[in-house]
């Protein structure tokens, strides 16, 4: 008698384990978790890509255009030029045409956007200073020139105020001695006047991307102030 109540009982115990296996419902998504890519919003099922902070776009077959919708600015330079975004703005590597006789180790441009009020750095070689308008707004601007240990620098600046922030555009070249490179007699002089003309081109193209700046709003987000907790 004991030995066959020992056996119902596990009979039992096997019948409940049992029960509560197979009962149990199929594992499905947990769709209490936020998605797993956070450049994206999951909305009624369906998957919304984020909106891009930096993007290039070709504006013509010679002109791209920069926008940072983060930092607020918008841009266009000639495509040809190489734009990598950084933390504060832009980049621009200009190329220089190596065909010519010329001695141009460097041209770069750059939009950064800092805080604080507009100030230029300290200089004691400034050769010209004025102003330039774009659309309703005014930049200051400041060019500067010397030469160091046979290399000669240009470099122009424009700064833009706009509210507790700062525009600023910075174009810079460095140019080499022809005679670093033992350039003489005629070499020497064609060497001098495309150094001249590469220079005052690239410097041209840089004014040129500062007056086609305009602001860029970027998206809103929610104003928390006037979101209504939603009541579960």
């Amino acid at each position: 008698m004991k030995k066959t109540s020992i056996i119902v009982i596990i009979v039992v115990i096997l019948v409940i384990i049992g029960i509560i296996w197979f009962g149990r419902a199929p594992a499905g998504p947990d769709t209490g978790m936020l998605p797993n890519n956070p450049s994206a919003t999951t909305t009624a099922g369906a998957s919304k890509p984020a909106i891009p902070v930096t993007e290039t776009t070709k504006v013509s077959s010679k002109t791209s255009q920069f926008q940072n919708a983060e930092l607020g600015f918008a841009v266009n330079y000639p495509t040809a030029w190489e734009a990598d975004s950084t933390d504060s703005g832009v980049l621009f590597i200009m190329p220089i045409d190596t065909t010519q006789v010329s001695t141009v180790a460097k041209l770069e441009a750059t939009v950064s956007v800092v805080s604080g009020k507009c100030a230029f750095p300290p200089v004691t070689t400034i050769k010209d200073r004025g102003t330039l308008t774009v659309g309703t707004s005014t930049l200051s601007m400041i060019s500067m020139s010397n030469a160091v240990q046979g290399r000669n620098y240009f470099d122009r600046m424009y700064s833009l105020p706009a509210g507790n922030i700062c525009y600023i555009f910075a174009f810079s070249s460095i140019t080499q001695s022809p005679e670093s490179k033992k350039l003489s007699g005629s070499n020497l002089t064609q060497a001098q006047n495309n150094n001249k003309a590469i220079v005052t081109t690239a410097d041209n193209d840089f004014t040129a991307m500062v007056k086609s700046f305009t602001f860029v709003t970027g998206p809103q987000g929610v104003d928390e102030t006037k979101a209504a907790p939603v009541k579960k």
